[in-house]
């Protein structure tokens, strides 16, 4: 894998002045929701997509389609919504239970702590005068003694993301996208005359979709934008078949 462009050399050492170094480590922690919509947009692609597979394969009608489609968009959307949501804010209590602990372990046992922080900055170079001055200064504040130790002693990040706006953004992302499979078929439901050729041209509506997905997917995953196409646009598809198969065998009892 080739590595990453670094960028403009004027721009990168214009960032990395003291003054501009200064004001990115000031700033407040800024959560990128990109993943969360990533992943609910491919959901609810995935999804919404093999329920017209399902029933066309059923042979049923464009109004079971749409009624089907729908029902899966609101439903199946919450469900990744509420699953993101108490996920993530798990998470934050976890981190809050782990804060907690910290203070009454550096409150009971002080020492003990302490020489939890010296191991900690020994394993990072510190030696001598430099180790204890760094145990002193970091034991000197208690937000930073249990900052200090829930970063490099249990390996969490300070702060999360928004459960809210987690599970927001994975839902906008699995209406918007999850309803492209269905747009052909409400197109024959309200069009003078139908729509011709509904089930085509929502195959061909999906696969762009899973396309311009799998290309954002790259941005969260370093990939290249094909591949990850590719490969998000495979899912899909196998997804599809898989429904619109089941959708023919049990076609007598529908």
């Amino acid at each position: 894998m080739s590595p990453e462009p670094v960028g403009n050399r004027a721009d990168l050492e214009a960032d990395h002045t003291p003054a501009a170094i200064e004001r990115r480590l000031r700033a407040p922690v800024s959560h990128s929701y990109l993943r969360d919509f990533i992943y609910g947009a491919i959901d609810g692609a995935v999804t919404t997509f093999a329920v017209v597979c399902g029933v066309q394969g059923a042979g049923l009608s464009e109004g079971v389609v749409v009624i089907l489609g729908v029902a899966n968009l609101i439903a199946d959307g919450f469900s990744m919504a509420a699953s993101n949501f108490l996920g993530t804010r798990a998470e934050e209590q976890l981190r809050h239970r782990a804060r907690r602990r910290e203070e009454t372990h550096i409150e009971t046992i002080p020492d003990g702590e302490r020489e939890e922080i010296r191991q900690i900055f020994a394993n990072k170079g510190f030696a001598g005068e430099d180790l204890d001055r760094a145990v002193k200064i970091i034991t000197s504040d208690l937000n930073r003694w249990v900052d200090t130790m829930l970063q490099d002693e249990l390996g969490m990040p300070l702060q999360g993301p928004s459960p809210w706006l987690a599970a927001a953004m994975t839902f906008a992302a699995f209406v918007v996208i999850g309803v492209i499979p269905l747009l052909a078929f409400i197109a024959d439901l309200v069009m003078a005359g139908g729509f011709p050729a509904a089930f085509p041209a929502s195959i061909v509506l999906t696969g762009v979709a899973f396309f311009v997905v799998g290309a954002l997917k790259s941005r969260v995953i370093g990939e290249g934008w094909i591949a990850s196409s590719l490969e998000t646009l495979s899912i899909g598809g196998l997804a599809a078949l898989l429904a619109y198969g089941i959708g023919a065998l049990l076609r007598g009892i529908a």
